[in-house]
């Protein structure tokens, strides 16, 4: 059978190709085109168009740049069409993916869709929307199977899958030295992967280090984003960079501060303490905030349904609340065993891995019986 494949950024792309590798063990036969990243295409995916293309983050930056997004769409639709696959297969990116999915189930092609829209997030009547133009939804989170059965639309869970990533990843013993890092403790950077939010995020959190002179800073820097990009901020002594190397950072890492996005709940699950930071423009963060139907914007602590890890967000997001907050999780400290307890039982709610291959068999299933 032929599985078209839609992945919109980093996380996704990991997520896809794990996914393509079940759908690939269920059906040998299978053939996969995609809009996704290197990941998707080493699993056996032919890329039509890679994700760094795609990276538009925040209401504004959106509109500014609408004409070349729909460009994309129309582009993406019309390469559907030409190479007419059984089933399209999304993966998160609601604002992309949403629209093809309209588009695909007009043509009557199958839609299924791995890792749903945050619709529990805002704007929850979307949920009606997906009801009408998604064959089969793979929910990743245990709440969004109640949430969508109040839309009377049945669901499959199948856990997360960074449970999956995380259970296959070994850490690698020689990482420090490889990396030239010091023998003091880390503290670990996340501040994404998109040029506009490390920009954001960056130069605050690194104005806690006159504080901590006893920790090495290290940043988690992603490889889509060239090397010069990060020069200024690693001038400084103590700071260091390593690319791709995010989960054995938070193998080595005491502490973390990490902007709000998939790698909050990374970090929970190898249970390092952590700060969740969050700012965008003033435009988008107003229409965000209008929006918005959840109290917490981190999945450490939607999960948990309380406050686990603090989020300091826009105005909130200064050096002086950083500093305040980090000496909390820090080593010896009740709240960093509070955090670390808290997070044991999110693990738990979670369950175990296999995600990806609950989900890739459910999806050859019911094409076979469908």
């Amino acid at each position: 059978m032929k599985y078209y494949l839609i992945a919109g950024e980093r996380s996704g792309d990991l997520h896809a190709s794990n996914l393509i590798k079940a759908i690939r063990a269920e059906d040998p036969q299978a053939e996969c085109r995609a809009w996704g990243g290197d990941m998707m295409q080493a699993a056996g995916a032919t890329l039509v168009k890679h994700y760094r293309e795609l990276a538009y983050m925040g209401f504004l930056e959106v509109a500014l740049n609408l004409h070349k997004i729909l460009g994309f769409i129309s582009q993406c639709k019309q390469d559907i069409l030409a190479w007419k696959p059984d089933v399209v297969i999304l993966v998160d990116y609601a604002g992309f993916n949403m629209r093809i999915a309209k588009f695909a189930k007009k043509q009557g092609i199958k839609v299924f869709y791995y890792i749903s829209p945050k619709v529990w997030a805002w704007n929850q009547s979307r949920a009606y929307k997906i009801k009408a133009n998604v064959d089969r939804l793979f929910v990743i989170f245990p709440f969004e199977t109640d949430f969508f059965r109040n839309y009377e639309y049945e669901v499959d869970y199948v856990g997360n899958p960074l449970l999956d990533a995380i259970a296959n990843f070994q850490p690698d013993p020689d990482f420090r030295r490889k990396n030239n890092l010091e023998e003091k403790l880390i503290i670990a950077l996340l501040p994404g992967s998109r040029e506009q939010e490390v920009k954001n995020m960056l130069e605050i959190m690194l104005g806690v280090m006159p504080k901590f002179s006893q920790y090495e800073f290290v940043i988690a820097g992603v490889s889509n984003l060239p090397l010069s990009f990060y020069e200024k901020f690693t001038r400084v002594p103590h700071v260091s960079l390593v690319i791709d190397q995010t989960y054995d950072l938070l193998s080595n890492a005491t502490a973390a501060m990490v902007t709000s996005g998939t790698a909050t709940l990374e970090t929970a699950l190898f249970e390092v303490p952590q700060i969740v930071c969050y700012k965008t423009g003033r435009i988008s963060y107003m229409i965000a905030k209008a929006l918005i139907q959840v109290g917490y914007i981190s999945l450490v602590n939607l999960i948990a349904g309380k406050e686990v890890v603090k989020e300091l967000i826009q105005e909130d997001f200064t050096v002086y609340k950083l500093v305040y907050e980090l000496k909390k999780i820090l080593p010896y400290t009740s709240g960093r065993k509070e955090q670390i307890q808290a997070y044991k039982e999110i693990k738990a709610m979670m369950g175990g891995p296999g995600a990806s291959q609950r989900a890739g068999s459910l999806m050859v299933k019911y094409l076979k019986n469908e």
